[in-house]
């Protein structure tokens, strides 16, 4: 399978680059190509300006301001998100690429009055979060886990009907230990190793 992995963390020595290269390891051994979009590294913007909002509802894919990006997602049978969950959601460089990429002629259709949406990322058959919460597990999901719903609900309602998804967090990140973190980069290598 070809994955795109979205990495997004703004500390190249953060446990999340940890994870971010324990995955690509676990993926690639595991015989999956796999391509890295690190957001940070590459310094997406990602701010939706007022004429790309203006646009946006019947901007062609064709015309679309990133189409590199594009190019990734179209490329990719299977997405792997690394980032850390601040305030309980996506940092703002992801939801940013979400918001910018994720658009009406690459990631959906605009409906037709009273229709719904249409899904055009059929081709993307897994989907799977890999993160790290300062909350403990129990807070987050009194919360409502907002980032883990925005990815494996909205964004996978976009793609193949039988897709694949799963969610790995290492909760208490803030107060984690070399063992925490050892092991959950082992719950990682176990978990891609069945994907």
């Amino acid at each position: 399978m070809r994955i795109l992995l979205v990495y997004c963390h703004p500390v190249p020595e953060s446990f999340a680059a940890s994870i971010r290269d324990e995955a690509i390891a676990s993926l690639e051994a595991r015989g999956h190509e796999v391509r890295l979009l690190d957001l940070y590294a590459i310094g997406f913007d990602p701010v939706m300006g007022a004429e790309e909002r203006r646009r946006y509802n019947h901007l062609p894919a064709e015309h679309h301001p990133l189409p590199e990006h594009i190019a990734h997602l179209r490329w990719a049978e299977g997405l792997v998100f690394v980032y850390p969950t601040w305030w309980y959601g996506l940092p703002a460089m992801l939801k940013g690429w979400l918001d910018r990429v994720w658009a009406p002629g690459v990631a959906f259709s605009m409906p037709e009055p009273n229709a719904k949406i249409g899904p055009l990322m059929t081709h993307i058959r897994l989907l799977g979060v890999i993160t790290t919460c300062g909350a403990p597990m129990w807070w987050s999901y009194v919360v409502g886990h907002p980032g883990r719903r925005t990815i494996t609900r909205g964004i996978r309602a976009l793609c193949a009907r039988r897709c694949r998804t799963f969610f790995m967090a290492h909760y208490l990140m803030d107060s984690s230990t070399d063992t925490t973190r050892r092991n959950f980069l082992a719950k990682v290598r176990k978990k891609l190793a069945k994907v």
